[in-house]
């Protein structure tokens, strides 16, 4: 893996093209609060939310960040960090509480996105607006069981959809349909660490079948994305004159040794069962990896032959979400029949004993720009579409102990050096001929992160939780960031 110079080098100034995209991102069950204000109905992580348990420091998404009622103030807090864009999305069952294609639409939902586009853009701020961040309306759940019924869940999709490009579509010109569809399969059907928590695995007692729920639910969303798409593209985009994609994560997996063929096809394996598992079908080939049908045999669907001419090409751009990078080891046992890696192990350090990258306060995640540098190679030359960074972001330890009325501003200098490192990837990239063209930092503010509630602090701006406005105080990495592309994007 090649270490790409820091983004400030002057090799970088002005790089990047004069209409790139660069800002933050946020997630609606992550900021909102206002968990049934104004009409919304219950989703799934607010159900998930309230079972003991189920969050590490027993926290709900009840107010979240309290972005419901502050969004006009995280607007200016925005804007006062120079950003061009935002990336956020929408929560279903604010929109539709029901979720379903006959259910009544909530107009005062529908009317705080209106309210906060316009907000935006009156601030010079482009929306980039996903429609599904994980938080299915608990109501389609109740019914037929969300995604594992593709047959109902689709048109309920297809109409929440289209209520959305009706109502926002002549003011939002960017449209993601999914965020991590593959996250959202493994954590929510194979793990059950996250909504709507279905496992068969041993240690866990859930519903669920571990071994086919991820695989039917990954079909189901890529169909429906498709049928989205389909949507967009033949009813809006003709006067709206918007691009829709997808958004998909992926971390890069680097052989635990590099000279032993075996952990290198591993390496290349584990990424085509994260990342090619979805890509494949919209970017590639238009079918799932061969390597995971001979894993998984029927156990992975089949695409009909209109299901695959459907996905295929369904995406303007590639949506990118990507932190860390791993060392990968091949296993010559059989796969487990719970196993959705590619029959693989993980490693902190490689055969030579070197780290995989510095510590953030979050295990999994380690900064490894060098990685990040190689994975956009690897998207790029399989599919060679032009790629939206639509996350990317770490913790930093320490955080959780500043207190901000010491008259101390929160320097965080391992998020800015990871900034430095990783939008440095994004420079050497396109000087190589990579064409990228947003760079979203996860995230705006320290927000309510999942199952790890309160305790994971990947925010620009620290939030005093244990105050009822969830008061922020930007820290000096936004700052920074905002210089760094300051000196990347070309002026006009």
């Amino acid at each position: 893996m090649k270490t790409p110079p820091i983004a400030s080098s002057p090799e970088n100034a002005s790089v990047l093209r004069s209409d790139f995209f660069w800002g933050f991102a946020t997630a609606a069950a992550q900021v909102e609060g206002a968990w049934d204000a104004d009409g919304k109905g219950d989703s799934i992580w607010d159900k998930f939310s309230r079972i003991p348990g189920r969050v590490i420091d027993g926290s709900t998404n009840a107010d979240a960040t309290c972005a419901y009622d502050l969004y006009k103030d995280d607007v200016q807090l925005l804007k006062k960090l120079g950003v061009n864009s935002y990336r956020f999305s929408l929560a279903w069952s604010r929109i539709i509480p029901l979720g379903g294609k006959d259910d009544p639409i909530n107009e005062a939902g529908l009317q705080y996105y209106s309210n906060l586009v316009d907000e935006l853009i009156a601030n010079n701020i482009t929306p980039f607006v996903t429609l599904f961040h994980w938080d299915t309306p608990q109501a389609l759940e109740d019914r037929y069981g969300g995604m594992l019924d593709q047959a109902r869940y689709t048109p309920d999709f297809e109409r929440y959809a289209r209520v959305c490009f009706a109502a926002l579509g002549d003011r939002v010109k960017h449209w993601i349909t999914y965020n991590e569809p593959g996250v959202y399969t493994l954590a929510g059907y194979a793990a059950g660490v996250h909504a709507p928590g279905r496992s068969s695995l041993p240690e866990r007692d859930d519903p669920g079948d571990s071994s086919t729920e991820p695989f039917i639910v990954a079909h189901t969303e890529l169909v429906s994305h498709a049928r989205a798409v389909k949507i967009y593209r033949k009813e809006f985009k003709p006067t709206q004159k918007g691009v829709i994609g997808i958004t998909l994560h992926g971390n890069y997996s680097a052989p635990w040794d590099e000279n032993d063929p075996k952990d290198v096809e591993a390496a290349d394996r584990a990424q085509q069962f994260e990342i090619a598992c979805f890509a494949d079908p919209i970017y590639g080939s238009g079918d799932y990896p061969p390597c995971m049908r001979d894993q998984l045999g029927d156990r992975l669907p089949h695409f009909t032959p209109e299901e695959k001419a459907l996905v295929k090409g369904s995406s303007d751009f590639y949506g990118m979400n990507s932190y860390t990078t791993f060392y990968v080891r091949h296993r010559d046992e059989p796969a487990d029949i719970n196993d959705h890696k590619g029959n693989i192990t993980f490693h902190d350090t490689n055969k030579a004993g070197v780290s995989r990258g510095a510590e953030s306060d979050t295990p999994w995640l380690r900064s490894n720009p060098a990685g990040f540098l190689a994975l956009l190679h690897w998207i790029w030359d399989r599919y060679r579409t032009p790629i939206y960074i639509t996350e990317n972001g770490t913790t930093a330890k320490g955080e959780h102990d500043w207190d901000p009325t010491s008259g101390f501003w929160l320097d965080d200098t391992f998020r800015q050096d990871f900034f430095e490192g990783y939008v440095g990837a994004v420079a050497d990239a396109v000087r190589s001929g990579v064409d990228i063209r947003s760079y979203f930092a996860w995230t705006f503010t320290d927000n309510w992160e999942w199952a790890a509630g309160y305790t994971d602090r990947f925010g620009g701006s620290w939030v005093d939780f244990e105050s009822k406005e969830k008061t922020r105080y930007p820290k000096k990495s936004a700052f920074e960031l905002g210089r760094i592309f300051e000196h990347l994007i070309k002026k006009n």
